[in-house]
């Protein structure tokens, strides 16, 4: 699937994915973890936001939501009226440079061609301010495929694996990265990174 045909797709299932993925789930617990590993009143972007309550929702005031999806977008605002959302590719973010103090990644990253991730983990160094923290899935598995039936719909999951995966943030600046595992609202067990940049 192309970048097009990734945010039609999104755009089919947002509604889906929002009821199936409420707020619970102990991976919520995690943005605390983030949030103590920032300065007082962080600016944190949620990069994949989708319907925003998730992750957007538990971040602090003037945090900024990005997705691909503009049905996801228009779910968010319903869900956080107060954030600011910007539609936007994670591989060319819309945010200027040194803006942000932390970044949000849920199950997002990999909805991009793995030979792309170097390119988003970049521009997430690039955004973040210096010591800043990015929190984000990390995929267990080497896969590159399309799910069909997925959330009703069809969908792109693309990943290098673990450890390439850790190779690539540091590569990207990441100096120190450090892991937890949490579960998400399905009960699904899911290992994510913290990665400090510097």
């Amino acid at each position: 699937m192309d970048s097009n045909e990734v945010r039609r797709a999104w755009d089919a299932v947002a509604e889906t994915y929002a009821r199936k993925r409420d707020p619970g789930g102990s991976d919520a617990a995690l943005i605390d973890d983030l949030l103590a590993e920032l300065p007082a009143d962080p600016v944190v972007l949620d990069v994949g936001c989708g319907d925003g309550a998730r992750t957007l929702a538990n971040l602090p005031p003037g945090s900024v939501g990005l997705d691909f999806s503009r049905r996801g977008l228009e779910l968010a605002a319903d869900t956080v009226p107060d954030a600011r959302l910007v539609q936007g590719d994670m591989t060319a973010l819309p945010v200027a440079d040194d803006s942000v103090h932390g970044i949000t990644a849920y199950h997002a990253v990999f909805h991009v061609p793995r030979d792309r991730h170097p390119d988003v983990y970049r521009e997430f160094a690039r955004v973040l301010r210096p010591d800043g923290v990015v929190l984000l899935t990390l995929p267990g598995g080497r896969f590159e495929t399309v799910r069909r039936g997925w959330m009703g719909g069809s969908m792109f999951f693309s990943a290098p694996g673990r450890q390439a995966t850790l190779d690539q943030l540091r590569d990207a600046g990441f100096g120190e990265v450090w892991t937890a595992t949490a579960d998400d609202p399905l009960g699904t067990s899911t290992e994510f990174a913290f990665a400090r940049l510097g």
